[in-house]
């Protein structure tokens, strides 16, 4: 395994633990994150030279949300302060601007952030704001198909294709939850079994209530910084050593029938990212996926590679894909456990890898983790970004 030398380090994470922020706005818990990532880089205010946003939920009251968060920061910037959408690949997105910042050269230390508060919303606006017209408002949004309606027909496919039953697909929400149960800023750490997931409600059949992932609040930032700065605070760093993006051409749900059991966009981005990184899918330590349910989980960790097609269900019920397993994914408790805040959930998942590479996470660690991905979505998997970290 030969990675190229990074143009840019990730130097510095904090995040707030995933839950229920009540009558706290956004710009509190996106400061708070700003301070500890910050902090934990070591780098001077006056040495930041980009802000990169998610852009916040259509029902944030505050308008020019990034321009507002610098000036309550005081903080002036040289390159750039922006924010960018891209539904749940938002934060993943911002990430990649920042890193992208870092790479060209037009900023020294670039800083990734975003916040999302979803419980202060009754459940049924949050459904009309959120999820019911992310498809083709009018084509799918009338026969009230949503995102978690996709993903049961995925399930549904997946279970029938391939002989798999509800209960060894379960394997997956039951081994998010023991990895949450390790976190701190996992929203749930009650362990659960494979029986509670069997005998949760149902939501879109066959998915239950506990294949699905629950509304959350966070917030999460990740410093970005040049090798020189991140040479010049004298210890070890994550670099960015791959990247790989790939939309299909689809929104949500193809016009023209196509594979349910696999992502085709998460096939090319990853193996774009390997090929960039200089790695395999063998290579990889462990992984963090923007899984929204269960099977999400299943389908993205045989399309990236790992396992071959029909046999990650059972991969991860045989405890492969568990901390001490063949590969781990999701030991941060994932989106199912961790919580997910969307337009967070992916900068969540770069502060678990980091940390993850850097050692820190107690009984949860990956050990001698040292190559990790983190793969984001937008929307049904028809769209994927994949980015490569190593320690150095």
């Amino acid at each position: 395994m030969v990675t190229p030398s990074p143009d840019a380090y990730v130097v510095g994470v904090g995040a707030l633990p995933v839950g229920n922020y009540g009558d706290r706005l956004e710009h509190e818990l996106i400061v708070d994150a700003f301070l500890a990532a910050v902090e934990d880089a070591g780098v001077d205010k006056e040495q930041i030279d980009a802000l990169v946003f998610s852009h916040p939920r259509i029902y944030t009251d505050q308008r020019y949300f990034g321009t507002f968060i610098a000036g309550y920061l005081e903080l002036p910037v040289g390159d750039i302060l922006m924010e960018v959408l891209g539904n749940g690949m938002t934060g993943a997105l911002a990430f990649d601007t920042a890193v992208e910042r870092v790479t060209t050269g037009q900023a020294r230390v670039a800083v990734a952030m975003g916040v999302s508060r979803e419980l202060h919303i009754p459940t049924p606006q949050h459904m009309e704001f959120t999820m019911r017209t992310v498809g083709d408002v009018d084509f799918h949004a009338p026969f009230g198909v949503t995102p978690i309606a996709w993903y049961a027909m995925n399930a549904t496919r997946y279970l029938a294709d391939f002989g798999v039953g509800h209960e060894t697909l379960a394997a997956v929400a039951v081994k998010n939850r023991r990895h949450a149960s390790l976190n701190p800023l996992a929203q749930y750490r009650k362990l659960i079994t494979v029986q509670d997931v069997l005998d949760a409600r149902p939501i879109v059949r066959p998915l239950s209530l506990l294949d699905v992932p629950p509304r959350s609040d966070g917030a999460a930032a990740v410093v970005v910084a040049s090798p020189e700065v991140a040479k010049a605070l004298g210890r070890d760093q994550v670099g960015v050593v791959g990247r790989g993006f790939h939309h299909e051409g689809v929104h949500q749900v193809a016009a023209v029938p196509e594979s349910f059991v696999e992502f085709e966009s998460a096939k090319v981005a990853s193996a774009k990212a390997f090929q960039s990184a200089g790695i395999t899918p063998d290579d990889v330590d462990l992984a963090e996926v923007y899984a929204p349910c269960s099977i999400v989980e299943v389908i993205l960790s045989e399309s990236v590679g790992f396992f071959p097609s029909g046999q990650g269900a059972h991969a991860a019920a045989a405890g492969e894909t568990s901390l001490g397993g063949r590969i781990p994914i999701a030991t941060s408790g994932g989106c199912l456990s961790r919580g997910h805040p969307p337009m967070a959930t992916p900068l969540y998942q770069v502060v678990e890898l980091v940390e993850q590479l850097h050692g820190q996470c107690g009984d949860r660690q990956v050990a001698g983790a040292e190559v990790a991905i983190t793969a984001s979505e937008l929307g049904d998997y028809n769209s994927t970004l994949v980015h490569v970290l190593r320690r150095f």
